[in-house]
């Protein structure tokens, strides 16, 4: 578990706050060599943070020590780069929808700012501008001012220090910092002091969640058995993520989107992620993992690529592929973005709906089949395994309705050692290739032999399904996995 350490100038900076025994002053902390030895998230609120000052030798200690620190080395030296520059680009195109028309800013002539507290700020109108800058540059205090109330012409960019916030910027800081690290105030009640700290993603909007509510709150009892406090948190929570030992994404992956940046971050601080930024990269994407399997001769359906500047034509495609194709968007998920095509009018029209969502498709030849099997794989091993029924007269487990609604296939949970041989080797050689995570293998058996169609990165595990053999032991398995990577990092 990490323990929280606040850097000060001086502990009278920390007047105005609730008691804590979380601070220290620069000097002590450059002094004490015997931090090296703690697990520690390191917040810098040092005033001066220039090259070669004692705060900017806190940031590079802190990360000499293995400490978690924020603001980072790199991010104090990126205040002096062009990165202003590219920040000031990406606000120009996107910032007008990020700025809510009920904005009190919007209002005010002349140069308008913004004070951002760990990525928060006063006017929720701002809420995800905020955010923004504080991902591009993670500051515990920071002060945007801009042009006009527009907010797209940043003219000037600072840190802050405790020593010149008012009263009202003290309420401010104090709730934000709370967010991020609730393990600074001495609260009159004693908390439970657990081993290790895992984060839970999820998304309570996502349509099709990879977890249910109920496997969700599994996950987290289960935790808090083994000796983990395990929180579910959300997109929004991400500015405290350094809080955490390990993340465990439970939404949806995909490489242009909030999980994989949340998945870099918590790689770069040295955090055990489940799912890591590369399994994310080699699963979301069907051209990649096309390529992976045919390099590796693993079996799998026969594919082709279509590029949008020169797409190949249907007799050319059904040639090889057979009259009944099915084509892919490379980073579709859960039956989305995958069309059956029989003839060559339904090739084109496909070909014209999805090529604008991808400059290239994967298409592959049909092989239908009652049910896919499902492997759930973790760390190598075989943890579940099940079988996804066709959706009642549809070809595929998901049919999705014109009205928005879905129809499931049925499902068969079976247990480990009643899977057939070939297909358990199959599902730990193919994903032996992508990593050490959670991966759910989907296999077809094609004339008595095992054939790969997909490796999902973050596959599904939801009460009453997968765990229906393994029960609660399912997500002690999972869970396993991330105390054994953390214990190995604390005995290196």
């Amino acid at each position: 578990m990490n323990t929280t350490l606040i850097i000060l100038d001086s502990v009278a900076d920390w007047k105005p706050y609730y008691e804590t025994e979380s601070i220290i002053t620069a000097g002590e902390y450059l002094k004490n060599e015997e931090l090296s030895r703690e697990k520690l998230l390191v917040i810098n609120l040092a005033g001066d943070l220039s090259y070669n000052s004692e705060g900017y030798y806190c940031s590079l200690l802190a990360q000499a020590r293995k400490h978690r620190v924020i603001p980072s080395v790199d991010a104090i030296n990126s205040l002096d780069c062009d990165r202003t520059i590219k920040l000031q680009g990406l606000l120009k195109k996107t910032c007008h929808s990020w700025v809510s028309p009920g904005a009190a800013h919007l209002e005010q002539e002349g140069p308008c700012s913004i004070d951002i507290f760990f990525g928060h700020c006063e006017e929720p109108s701002l809420k995800r501008l905020a955010k923004f800058i504080f991902d591009q540059f993670p500051f515990p205090m920071l002060k945007a001012t801009f042009a006009d109330s527009r907010f797209t012409q940043l003219s000037h960019f600072r840190t802050m220090s405790l020593a010149e916030l008012d009263d009202a910027q003290q309420t401010l800081f104090a709730n934000a910092i709370d967010r991020f690290s609730r393990k600074i105030w001495n609260y009159p009640k004693s908390r439970k002091s657990y081993g290790y700290d895992l984060a839970i993603l999820h998304d309570p909007k996502e349509k099709i969640p990879p977890s249910n509510a109920s496997a969700l709150h599994l996950f987290v009892s289960e935790a808090k058995k083994m000796n983990i406090n395990a929180e579910l948190i959300t997109a929004d929570d991400s500015a405290r993520l350094m809080e955490f030992d390990a993340l465990f994404i439970r939404t949806t992956t995909a490489v242009n989107h909030f999980t994989y940046q949340l998945a870099q971050k918590a790689q770069q601080a040295d955090m055990v992620v489940i799912d890591d930024p590369r399994s994310i990269i080699l699963c979301t994407n069907k051209v990649y993992l096309k390529e992976l399997l045919d390099r590796e001769k693993i079996p799998c359906p026969r594919s082709r690529l279509v590029f949008k500047t020169n797409p190949a034509p249907y007799e050319e495609m059904s040639r090889q592929l057979g009259a009944t194709m099915v084509v892919k968007v490379p980073d579709g998920s859960f039956s989305i973005g995958v069309t059956k095509v029989t003839s060559e009018e339904e090739y084109r029209r496909t070909l014209t709906e999805l090529f604008p969502r991808s400059s290239i498709l994967l298409v592959q030849e049909f092989l239908p089949t009652d049910f896919d099997w499902r492997i759930g794989v973790i760390g190598g091993e075989i943890v579940y395994g099940c079988k996804y029924y066709m959706a009642r007269g549809h070809w595929q487990i998901i049919k999705h309705r014109a009205n928005g609604l879905l129809n499931a296939g049925g499902f068969e949970t079976v247990p480990t050692n009643s899977i057939p041989a070939k297909v358990r080797k199959l599902a730990v050689k193919a994903t032996s290739l992508i990593g050490k995570g959670l991966y759910g293998v989907d296999i077809k058996i094609i004339d008595e032999q095992p054939v790969i169609i997909e490796i999902n990165d973050n596959p599904s595990i939801e009460h009453g399904i997968e765990d229906k053999i393994m029960g609660n032991e399912l997500y002690r398995i999972i869970l396993r996995e991330f105390t054994n990577r953390l214990n190995s990092k604390q005995h290196k």
